[in-house]
């Protein structure tokens, strides 16, 4: 299982020694939350283009970068993020009017399609656009919502697309990856790991001023 880092929780006045720190140790995937004040429920602006195309040209070619749209307006913005130089645009299937079309738009210009759903959302709501995406991402707390913990019910929704995957698979499909994000810590990630799960984020799990990027990723890679 992959260990993707997402740098919300960051002193963005240091991004350029994190990303150093975390390609050091290995990292070889980023995960950028884009929210835009709106969509998610606090209301919370993080960045948007001009920040994601910066860290692209910190980390050069070799690292794989994915941005989190949870933004209303993903299907008229898209095209900035691709041009900002991510490999992959996750987007909210609750927040899009034609998903299907935006897949298209987005492999289309070269890069990577995935979809995302809210821990309310069934996976029924995903499943008819599996044969065309890259990534599908269960979020085990709602967007932006703080002080939430993992929720762990999730874990039939995430079985349920474990299951779906590897019949595409077996089948000569697309070898859709499954990725997790909220509340994945230390005590967790092998359990997720358990389910299936390709990739998870984890955010404070890693970028915290309890412990150094160094030793909290020691912890998590001895967990799993």
């Amino acid at each position: 299982m992959q260990i993707a880092p997402s740098i919300l929780t960051a002193d963005f006045c240091e991004l350029g020694k994190l990303m150093d720190e975390l390609v050091s140790e290995g990292i070889d995937w980023i995960h950028l939350d884009v929210m835009d004040g709106n969509w998610v429920v606090n209301k919370t602006i993080t960045f948007g283009p001009a920040l994601v195309n910066s860290i692209r040209q910190k980390l050069g070619p070799e690292i794989f970068v994915d941005c989190h749209l949870m933004i209303n307006n993903a299907e008229e913005t898209w095209e900035q993020y691709v041009d900002a130089g991510v490999d992959l645009v996750i987007f909210h299937i609750e927040a899009v009017s034609d998903a299907r079309n935006l897949i298209d738009n987005l492999q289309s210009k070269g890069c990577q399609a995935g979809i995302v759903l809210n821990p309310d959302t069934p996976a029924s709501e995903v499943l008819p656009f599996l044969s065309k995406l890259d990534l599908i991402l269960v979020m085990s707390v709602v967007p932006g919502k703080g002080g939430q913990s993992f929720m762990p019910e999730m874990k039939s929704k995430i079985l349920e697309f474990r299951s779906a995957i590897d019949n595409q698979i077996n089948s000569g499909g697309k070898s859709t990856k499954l990725m997790i994000d909220g509340g994945i810590k230390h005590h967790n990630v092998a359990l997720v790991k358990g389910w299936g799960i390709d990739v998870a984020v984890i955010g404070s799990g890693i970028i915290n001023d309890n412990g150094t990027v160094e030793d909290n990723l020691k912890e998590i890679t001895s967990a799993m």
